[in-house]
């Protein structure tokens, strides 16, 4: 008897329990057991797993992408190789300092693709009906695929603000060395060159056929004697003109500066070659761009083509989150009656489409004068509401 009233007494205090808290009447979840409360599912686990569903299958993808960007950059190097000095050698070294450039350009598509495949088999095991099933609402499932992106995220940007830029620089002066033959390298303090007896430090590459902060030493019996600072140079028939000189004269006893506000620099550097070296606005940093652009404006010249890249830059992260909440309804829509291979397509489709969305926007602020801001953000608005309406529906 003694045993059951404590079962009675027990029962009566789980009762009065679950009526102060109705969360308390539920049953604990069993160890081991496939079911769970979505709402009580920790954020750190499930949002954890789809997030590394979404970095396993663009890392995955990147697997995938990386020798083929590869193979494809290298053949168009072998039309250069044997021109002066550029061998096989070096046209593989270019390629190697030019993937970041590539990777930072395909992030988005790579991660859309990537989302497809990663979740794409987490609906091929109906986890994500499973997780539907279960009370899991698609608000929570696109917050986990977003940490993913957010990792991702910021992964694009160092690639664009650090790895990308000094690489860059790095394969084209590998290349131009070894067409040219000229001593040449590119340092944290931007070009060295040797000109003969001359020495020549270029601090700024980045504004096109003019060069900017050049330092020019020239040694004559084992020894250093002018030393010239110009703040810019230009390529103007046949020959550079420098303008703001500053040039010293070192002697044992003293220095002597001569100031001059231009004069003529009878150079063999090859503005050819500097104008191979110079990176390309896209593959510039974001800091890159913003001195380009300030330049630009002092000077009143049209910085269009860095304007748009400033822009892209500025929306990539946002992008890279958009290809993840565009993959999210194609693989809800259907989860568990389409193949992945249909839904790959699909995101390949997507992918494409965009891109030729984004260069037509791009080619209406080049030509017909369309703010570079509304040509950046105004594809990845389009796509992100065409996902938001599908969502909607699927939801």
């Amino acid at each position: 008897m003694r045993p059951a009233g404590r079962s009675v007494m027990a029962q009566h205090s789980s009762d009065r329990r679950a009526a102060r808290d109705p969360s308390a009447a539920a049953d604990p979840p069993l160890s081991g057991s496939s079911t769970f409360d979505a709402r009580a599912t920790p954020l750190r686990i499930l949002d954890r797993y789809l997030a590394g569903a979404v970095l396993g299958g663009t890392a995955l993808t990147f697997a995938l992408l990386l020798p083929l960007l590869a193979l494809f950059v290298l053949a168009d190097e072998m039309d250069r190789v044997g021109s002066g000095g550029y061998g096989l050698q070096d046209a593989f070294l270019y390629v190697t300092f030019s993937l970041p450039r590539y990777v930072y350009q395909v992030f988005p598509i790579a991660t859309l693709i990537g989302a497809l495949v990663g979740l794409g088999q987490l609906a091929s095991r109906s986890e994500l009906v499973a997780m539907r099933a279960a009370g899991l609402s698609i608000g929570r499932i696109v917050r986990g695929a977003m940490i993913g992106g957010l990792v991702l995220a910021v992964l694009a940007v160092v690639t664009g603000e650090a790895v990308a830029p000094y690489a860059e620089q790095r394969a084209l002066a590998v290349r131009a060395t070894a067409q040219s033959g000229d001593a040449m390298q590119i340092s944290a303090r931007g070009l060295w060159a040797r000109d003969g007896n001359a020495f020549i430090n270029v601090r700024d590459l980045e504004r096109g056929a003019v060069l900017a902060d050049i330092n020019i030493f020239e040694i004559e019996d084992g020894g250093l004697q002018f030393a010239t600072h110009a703040d810019e140079a230009q390529y103007r028939d046949g020959h550079w003109v420098l303008t703001g000189l500053r040039r010293s004269r070192i002697t044992p006893d003293r220095v002597d500066v001569e100031r001059l506000e231009r004069a003529r620099w009878d150079s063999l550097l090859n503005p050819r070659l500097l104008e191979v070296i110079v990176v390309e606005p896209h593959a510039l940093s974001l800091w890159g761009l913003y001195r380009y652009l300030r330049y630009m404006e002092q000077t009143e010249q049209d910085a269009g083509a860095h304007e748009v890249a400033f822009w892209g830059k500025l929306a990539q992260p946002l992008l890279i989150l958009a290809m993840i909440f565009i993959a999210i309804p194609i693989l809800l829509g259907s989860a568990r009656t389409t193949g992945t291979g249909i839904k790959l397509f699909i995101g390949i489709v997507i992918g494409i489409l965009f891109y030729l969305v984004s260069r037509t926007f791009t080619y209406l602020a080049l030509l017909y004068g369309l703010s570079p801001a509304i040509a950046a953000f105004a594809p990845l608005a389009l796509f992100a509401m065409g996902a938001w309406a599908l969502l909607r529906r699927v939801g």
